[in-house]
């Protein structure tokens, strides 16, 4: 038994099955990543699936759902769109101060709720004693004179928005919009998410 394994371990065979396992991994996140980017749609910076959970998605479309919004509802009970980006394209910083404003009657439609929350890059929510990370539709938000509403998204608080102020973590981070039971104007494509923007 020990000359057999010996010859297995000189022979390159342990090496090979190592190897090919490893590319394979590789491979297979490769792929996932490319059917991801094709079943992803980006509008204003933000990301959305809209195909995760549906009957008929093939292996590969499952598999690409799972790695990029693992465990989540279907498209028609909850609704996600994320970004790290603003509305320009640059990176999501809590170096930076930004707005996001939803006009008049533009809060994400819904049956249930919505909600906004801000996390670091790879998804933990920061803890934090001073602000929130996210805000819903039971905050009690200020509304602008003629019903728009405006979220300011920063690190340090913003004098006189404290209400509708998310604290973002002090480097990289990704928002994330929630609607549950989304309304019409969600399933049908209609409603867009207006776009993250950087103050000046």
């Amino acid at each position: 038994m020990a000359s057999v394994l010996a010859w297995i371990s000189g022979s390159g065979v342990v090496q090979g099955v190592i190897i090919g396992a490893a590319l394979a991994f590789l491979t297979a996140i490769l792929i996932m990543n490319a059917v991801g980017r094709s079943i992803t749609t980006r509008v204003n910076g933000w990301s959305s699936i809209r195909k995760v959970g549906q009957p008929g998605n093939g292996l590969l479309v499952r598999a690409a759902a799972a790695k990029a919004l693992p465990v989540v509802n279907v498209f028609e009970e909850a609704a996600y769109w994320t970004t790290i980006r603003d509305g320009s394209g640059g990176t999501l910083s809590g170096a930076h101060g930004y707005t996001l404003h939803f006009a008049a009657g533009q809060l994400p439609p819904n049956d249930a709720f919505w909600s906004l929350t801000a996390t670091d890059a790879v998804g933990y929510m920061m803890n934090n004693s001073l602000g929130h990370s996210s805000v819903n539709d039971r905050s009690q938000l200020a509304r602008n004179a003629d019903g728009s509403v405006d979220i300011y998204l920063q690190h340090e608080v913003p004098a006189g928005h404290e209400q509708n102020w998310i604290s973002t973590p002090p480097g990289k981070f990704k928002l994330t919009l929630r609607a549950y039971l989304p309304g019409a104007a969600i399933l049908d494509g209609t409603y867009r998410v207006a776009p993250v923007v950087r103050a000046q």
